[in-house]
């Protein structure tokens, strides 16, 4: 069985004026309730799919200290 991922705890998506997307989202992590992982992207169209042109995505303690997690995205050539 493979295990689905949890929707955000919280989203927000804003279609800039070039028609790139803007999308937030905040997730919970498995070990800690306390803590979040945040993660930003920049979408484009480009033929008939979408894109990820860039990604950021933060660790959030229970401290409220911050690190910025490796990507999961191959950065266009």
């Amino acid at each position: 069985m493979i295990a689905m991922p949890k929707p955000p705890k919280a989203s927000y998506r804003v279609r800039l004026p070039d028609g790139d997307f803007l999308t937030f989202a905040s997730f919970e992590t498995k070990k800690d309730p306390n803590a979040e992982v945040i993660t930003v992207q920049l979408r484009r169209l480009e033929g008939d799919d979408w894109k990820t042109v860039e990604q950021i995505t933060v660790y959030r303690a229970a401290d409220g200290t911050y690190s910025r997690l490796r990507g999961r995205i191959e950065k266009p050539q």
